[in-house]
């Protein structure tokens, strides 16, 4: 859908939110907290940016994007290209980060990853549960919405990097119940160590920006794959992805990224083991083995044929 960008403002230094609205102002699509966006920044160049704003406000939607230099040109694009009254490509949301229901929230963000963060605590207050949050990031001048979080007093707790060194995991993970979900956003090496805290995964939720390193078994080797909606079968070389051979053989994909991380190819499998690579799908999603993202996923080694809903 094409939406027309109603705000802009300096978040923080080198944070940029916009504010997105229906150009004859109808109600946008409901969504639910955790939910990301693909953009089209550019021509042929889609990014996926988390939605920052209430839930509950079907009449805008708020991208919060921190400007990376030497990024791949899309956050270059949005930060100093869009501008009020422009035009951009949205799609419609999609959740791999969903606020489960919970009696009590431990919120976890670092820098840009405050973004989902902010839409799960207008959530988690509408549903009357009790959350805490823990925001680091390198300087307080570059920790955005600062100003919106303060309202919630010592419900929330600042630690700029420069200022009070890293962020006190132990400490805050350590306590936490286990009537307590632990939601958290940030850069991987943040993520890593929150991992290391919370010995109950099932209470554990992350969303990563950038792809988790995986450790594969053994070279990549090739099998088959059949797209039964299609009634194609085709061989994925060692060298190849499953996406790969979908788009050579033009069946109707829908991918972005490529590396495993936004969740736009997740495809339904019907029968076989897959080898999963992805960022989005957690342990026991993966052990499920109802879907996998064919950018980055595999046939299990041993499994020499996976059956795709493609």
């Amino acid at each position: 859908m094409e939406l027309i960008v109603r705000d802009r403002r300096d978040e923080a230094d080198g944070v940029v939110s916009l504010t997105l609205a229906h150009p004859g102002g109808d109600d946008l699509p409901t969504w639910t907290a955790g939910a990301h966006v693909d953009v089209t920044v550019d021509e042929g160049v889609v990014r996926q940016y988390s939605l920052s704003s209430d839930p509950a406000d079907r009449g805008a939607w708020r991208l919060g994007v921190l400007r990376e230099p030497a990024g791949r040109g899309g956050s270059e694009f949005v930060c100093t290209k869009l501008d009020v009254g422009d035009l951009v490509e949205v799609s419609a949301p999609r959740n791999h980060f969903e606020l489960a229901p919970a009696a009590r929230y431990l919120f976890v963000a670092g820098g840009i990853g405050i973004t989902p963060i902010l839409a799960m605590i207008a959530t988690a207050e509408a549903r009357g549960a009790d959350w805490t949050l823990l925001y680091g990031g390198r300087t307080r001048s570059s920790m955005a919405f600062l100003d919106e979080l303060a309202v919630h007093g010592d419900r929330v707790t600042l630690v700029p990097q420069d200022e009070q060194g890293l962020l006190p995991l132990a400490d805050v993970l350590g306590p936490a119940g286990r009537d307590t979900l632990v939601f958290a956003c940030g850069p991987e090496p943040m993520l890593a160590a929150v991992e290391t805290h919370v010995l109950d995964r099932s209470a554990l939720h992350l969303e990563r920006f950038t792809p988790k390193v995986v450790e594969a078994e053994g070279p990549d080797e090739a099998f088959e794959v059949e797209f039964a909606s299609s009634g194609l079968t085709a061989t994925v070389p060692a060298e190849a992805s499953i996406l790969e051979i979908a788009e050579e053989l033009n069946l109707p994909v829908d991918f972005s990224c490529r590396e495993g991380t936004c969740g736009s190819c997740e495809t339904p499998i019907l029968d076989g083991r897959a080898d999963h690579r992805d960022s989005v799908l957690d342990g026991a999603e993966q052990a499920e083995n109802t879907c996998l993202m064919i950018c980055v996923s595999r046939a299990e080694r041993g499994c020499t044929r996976l059956r795709l809903e493609l």
